[in-house]
């Protein structure tokens, strides 16, 4: 059964795209803990993170790295807080999130509330980051 990011990566759900290559995509959480949290998926549906092949879980935390430089960039924080969860869509995804103490990656906690211009240009300044 598809996933609502296999769906997302094929381009049949909008996203706000971040960047992608031929093997990760990465977008904005629509519901995030902070502006410009992002998340990085294989395009490959996988369940765990730790049933990926050695290769292909390195090449993902290699393209998260720029993927959160990129966020550090253009979100005003201390640093990006990293979060492997898994258990609300069963396709791997690493969190990307901007934060400024131990408490903003506590995903209990009510999440940002953000206007579709806001995901956008939000979007927009960290994917011009990214490929700079």
């Amino acid at each position: 059964m598809e996933t609502i990011f296999s769906k997302i990566i094929k381009g049949e759900i909008p996203s706000y795209k971040i960047a992608e290559n031929d093997k990760f995509y990465s977008f904005l959480d629509i519901s995030p803990l902070a502006k410009g949290h992002t998340l990085v998926v294989p395009k490959v549906q996988n369940d765990y993170i730790f049933d990926l092949d050695d290769t292909t879980l390195a090449e993902m935390m290699v393209f998260a790295k720029k993927v959160a430089l990129a966020v550090e960039k253009a979100i005003p924080c201390k640093r990006i807080g990293v979060a492997v969860i898994g258990l609300d869509v069963p396709h791997t995804h690493i969190h990307l999130v901007p934060i400024n103490n131990v408490g903003d990656l506590d995903f209990k906690k009510e999440r940002v509330k953000l206007t579709e211009e806001e995901f956008k240009q939000t979007a927009v300044a960290i994917a011009e980051c990214f490929n700079k």
